[in-house]
């Protein structure tokens, strides 16, 4: 029997739920795949309908995570096995090396200046660079180094070492190895969040062979003041100031020709949102949303959507895009699309295109699932017992789900749901603590 609570997932959703259960006295394993925790937020540059700065409300969290005495955070690291049953799991836990002894590590990124070798950078969607011993961003929790070593100098081609011989802390170790942890818990919440849908294989959207047609959370990263651009909002292309940006919807999904049917719930408020940052760097810039059905269900959410048609210009157009194309010497971009109101086949010019492609399910899930005996629905998300009664736990006693990871939600929802999935972990350590004393 344990008391502790295993947390897989170190997005917004893991760390609610962790907190929850920490401040109530339990002791809380909180499992990230990557070096840091932060997740999908931590890309983001404002939240809606707030426009709050997305990194303000999640770093304070992601440093509480970190310090509380309650969580163990185990980073860089991934579920192997997991034996048992509710009450008592066994889980088997693989840590991957960093290469960087995280004791010894100040986060100084002294070897981060002096690599020689730079690699284009997840976290900024492959629009900026990193080199090859990093910290994914500048508030990255836990602080410390990682090298990866399919682009180290060191690990390909048996030279270089030149972050280890300027480390003045002597943390980078390139002797280090995988290690294995074993813990027993209670319970298992799973967090881990979404990927893109890749719209490269839509060949009529142009993305991956137009330069200025980019997904929106490369926007995201464009118009971050950490960004690789510093937050200039400029295309690709030439590094010019847009004039006119069109956004098109459900990109992959509500497809009935393959893609994705369902709706990923968040892009019709989130492209309202970057509208209205593009309006605020750029006044003069005109901003197009081609939508199908518009989607604003959250709180606030219609409001913000009227508050950017008459506050900031931002032009709806009821659309079914058919294709883009490019000018090959301007590299000015034409949306073609049928308006869906009067059924006409119609026109646009523009600078840039902003893609806002489904939203999917992790591709691990499908290993967690088959580790823990979960089962998953037909597009991958974890299954609830009962979306209405039971929407937090799954087919397998002490195990619940919460965030994106269980179906297409925003942040606020993730949130709630995190605290709810924390709640059914707290009631399991209950239930057996009681029986145990019976």
């Amino acid at each position: 029997m344990s008391n502790a609570v295993l947390v897989i997932g170190g997005g917004i959703a893991g760390i609610q739920a962790s907190l929850d259960l920490a401040n109530r006295g339990t002791k809380v394993y909180l499992i990230e795949s990557l070096p840091s925790i932060g997740g999908r937020m931590a890309q983001l540059d404002k939240t809606f309908p707030t426009l709050d700065c997305s990194i303000c409300i999640l770093a304070p969290k992601m440093i509480e995570c970190f310090r509380h005495p309650n969580i163990s955070l185990l980073t860089y690291s991934e579920v192997k096995e997991v034996k048992g049953d509710a009450g008592n799991f066994t889980i088997r836990i693989l840590r991957k090396p960093r290469y960087v002894d995280s004791e010894k590590c100040t986060g100084c990124s002294t070897c981060m200046e002096k690599c020689p070798a730079k690699v284009p950078s997840e976290f900024d969607m492959g629009l900026g660079t990193r080199k090859a011993i990093y910290m994914p961003f500048k508030q990255a929790v836990p602080l410390i180094a990682t090298i990866d070593p399919e682009h180290c100098l060191y690990f390909t081609k048996g030279i270089c070492k030149v972050c280890q011989k300027l480390c003045p802390s002597s943390a980078v170790n390139f002797e280090q190895k995988p290690e294995e942890k074993v813990v027993n818990v209670s319970s298992i919440i799973l967090a881990t969040g979404f990927d893109i849908f890749n719209p490269s294989v839509m060949s009529e959207y142009g993305y991956g062979k137009y330069r200025n047609v980019i997904l929106s959370m490369e926007f995201e990263r464009i118009i971050n003041a950490s960004g690789p651009t510093g937050g200039h909002l400029v295309r690709p292309s030439d590094g010019k100031e847009p004039k006119r940006i069109v956004f098109v919807q459900c990109v992959g999904s509500r497809s009935q020709r393959g893609e994705l049917p369902y709706c990923s719930s968040v892009c019709c408020v989130y492209a309202t949102k970057e509208s209205i940052l593009i309006k605020e760097h750029l006044p003069h810039t005109e901003v197009y949303i081609l939508y199908i059905d518009l989607r604003a269900i959250g709180k606030g959410f219609q409001e913000f959507v009227d508050k950017a048609k008459k506050e900031y210009g931002v032009k709806y157009v009821k659309a079914h895009p058919g294709g883009i194309t490019e000018d090959p010497i301007t590299k000015d971009l034409q949306i073609y699309y049928e308006d869906i109101p009067t059924g006409e086949m119609k026109k646009l010019t523009a600078d840039m295109v902003v893609l806002c492609p489904a939203l999917i399910p992790k591709e691990d899930n499908k290993k967690i699932a088959e580790i823990m005996g979960l089962e998953l629905d037909e597009y991958g998300f974890f299954k609830s017992k009962d979306e209405l009664t039971a929407p937090v736990d799954t087919n397998v006693p002490g195990i619940y789900i919460c965030g994106y990871c269980q179906s297409p939600k925003d942040i606020p929802e993730s949130v709630a749901q995190a605290s709810g999935a924390a709640a059914r972990a707290a009631e399991t350590i209950m239930c057996v603590t009681k029986e145990a004393g019976s």
